[in-house]
């Protein structure tokens, strides 16, 4: 549409009235520009682009990968969607090799020598947005898992490690030792009546209790009510899938997420879920806050009290207050439990489906308590460590299924490096996949697929050793890994030596999803306590 305007044109108020009767203007109409056409075409136009560019001219345009995930993340977003993304990463690196290309800008590395370059201390490698979802947003600092400021990660850690160090971890081991006879009298009463368990389920209420124990001073319930206490673990339940795929959404992306939490159902309970943790956790801080309120004693050696104790020191030094406690505590919440029960889960699993080491094992563990080297009625860290056969099953159990199933991603530092023989730019994004590299033949042997607790008796083991990832690296290392190491070694044997256990269906693999933790499910299981079997003469020393 356009105007031809007549010279010396009339005031606004004569327009006004001569507008109708077209006396003074006259109006030629063209066709309006065909916007339903146009913009379709520039998408298109925009796409092409897009795709050559990626496919041909990109840093990565090189390296091997699916076709949809070199143009888009939305391949890597829906692959993750569906909880399995190391079955995928597993059949892509058969397929192309030790570096696929994952995402336009981001690459998955199978080489067990990448893992010393990426996540070595000072490696100049840092943590990219992935890990932002995980962040709790009333928090004055980001927790160490979502700092991505390598120097206030280090920082912020110092003022906590000495709470999560093993020499305090064994100071409240009584802590565990409380939980460890909980699970042996419930599961005991399961073996009594014959019923089939689903040993995943006790082993997380198990994880969970003992987080309670060890922080709070007091289990939370899910033992001695044989539920999921609290909906907690609902919670997390609904909350990680989401929380997984907004890792690897990008960050435009992940608003739009999260404003459609009040129109999708299924992320409006999963943000829910959310706040249902951060008040458990507040109300935790809360309980103990009023206890140092009134004027009484605190009889607690828990790591709250710990954390307590750090701010009422330093806290004034160290910008250490309420808050941070409370980060603490949510962090708790949120990983305490899944990381280790996947892994007690994942060593009882397939110790249950190799019966030659089962045997080995509960071999091991009758003649140390024959002679006396084990304790009673728990069994102490410090000797469970001594025994050599169980710890090549924790080791092979956590490698087969390490407890996080996901790449870890970072980005490569200014200047650019070389991974796997192959440089990287700077900005790419790089990652590897503990649940990968933990396979590698080179490395393990080519029967790196099978439950193999003789390997770790190898000539080679101090060198396996470094390749494993379960627990991270570097100064990233998961600052829990004391706390899961002390309850596995301790809990299996104790476990062992009270019942037989054996899986409901031997011949049907337990199920598993992935996202973040890859979490065991359905391990039914069958349970007879051992006195029964064999009379008590491996347990006389405890008369």
């Amino acid at each position: 549409m356009y105007l031809t305007l007549y010279p010396n044109p009339p005031t606004w108020r004569v327009l006004s009235q001569q507008f109708t009767k077209m006396s003074w203007v006259t109006l030629s109409l063209t066709p309006p520009a065909p916007l339903p056409v146009v913009l379709p075409s520039l998408a298109i136009t925009y796409w092409l682009v897009w795709i050559v560019y990626t496919r041909r001219f990109h840093p990565l345009a090189n390296y091997p990968g699916p076709f949809f995930a070199s143009i888009t993340r939305w391949w890597l977003i829906l692959d993750v969607a569906r909880g399995s993304a190391e079955k995928t990463q597993r059949q892509l690196h058969a397929t192309f090799g030790p570096i696929v290309r994952i995402a336009p800008n981001e690459v998955a590395i199978a080489d067990p020598e990448a893992l010393k370059v990426i996540y070595a201390a000072h490696s100049g490698f840092t943590k990219t947005d992935f890990y932002l979802p995980f962040r709790a947003t009333w928090g004055r600092y980001p927790d160490a898992f979502t700092n991505l400021n390598e120097r206030q990660h280090a920082e912020r850690r110092r003022i906590v490690n000495r709470v999560y160090s093993m020499s305090n971890i064994i100071q409240l081991e009584e802590s565990i030792d409380k939980c460890n006879e909980m699970l042996v009298e419930k599961l005991s009463e399961c073996a009594a009546t014959g019923r089939t368990v689903d040993l995943a389920d006790w082993v997380q209420w198990y994880a969970f209790d003992v987080i309670g124990e060890l922080f709070f001073s007091r289990m939370f319930g899910f033992m001695q009510g044989a539920h999921d206490h609290g909906g907690y673990i609902r919670s997390l339940d609904l909350l990680l899938p989401f929380i997984s795929v907004a890792c690897v959404m990008p960050t435009y992306m992940r608003w739009l997420f999260l404003v459609s939490g009040a129109m999708i159902p299924r992320v409006f309970r999963a943000l829910k879920a959310l706040q249902h943790i951060k008040k458990a956790s507040d109300a935790c801080v809360a309980e103990r806050r009023s206890l140092h309120g009134s004027n009484g004693p605190v009889e607690r050696t828990d790591m709250l009290e710990g954390f307590f104790d750090i701010m009422r020191d330093k806290g004034e030094k160290k910008d250490f207050g309420e808050i941070e406690v409370k980060m603490e505590v949510y962090g708790a919440f949120i990983a305490g439990s899944d990381t280790t029960a996947a892994a007690i889960t994942s060593i009882l699993y397939h110790l249950m489906r190799t019966p030659s080491a089962y045997a080995k094992l509960t071999t091991e563990i009758d003649e140390a308590i024959r002679s006396g080297y084990l304790s009673s009625p728990t069994i102490q860290y410090h000797e469970a460590i001594g025994l050599s056969y169980l710890g090549a099953c924790c080791k092979e159990g956590m490698r087969l299924h390490p407890s996080v199933g996901l790449t870890l991603p970072r980005h490569v530092p200014q200047g650019g490096r070389v991974i796997a023989g192959e440089w990287f730019s700077e900005g790419t994004r790089v990652g590897v996949n503990a649940a990968i590299v933990q396979r590698d033949k080179k490395v393990f042997g080519e029967d790196a697929d099978e439950f193999v607790p003789e390997r770790w008796f190898r000539k080679d083991a101090v060198r396996m050793e470094r390749y494993m990832f379960q627990f991270g690296g570097g100064a990233r290392t998961c600052i829990g890994k004391n706390i899961s190491l002390c309850e596995i070694y301790k809990v299996l044997p104790q476990l062992l030596r009270s019942f037989h256990l054996e899986l409901a269906e031997p011949d049907k693999e337990w199920e598993t999803y992935n996202y973040w933790f890859n979490k065991p499910t359905k391990v039914y299981t069958k349970l007879q306590c051992r006195e029964k079997l064999f009379g008590y003469a491996i347990f006389e020393h405890l008369n």
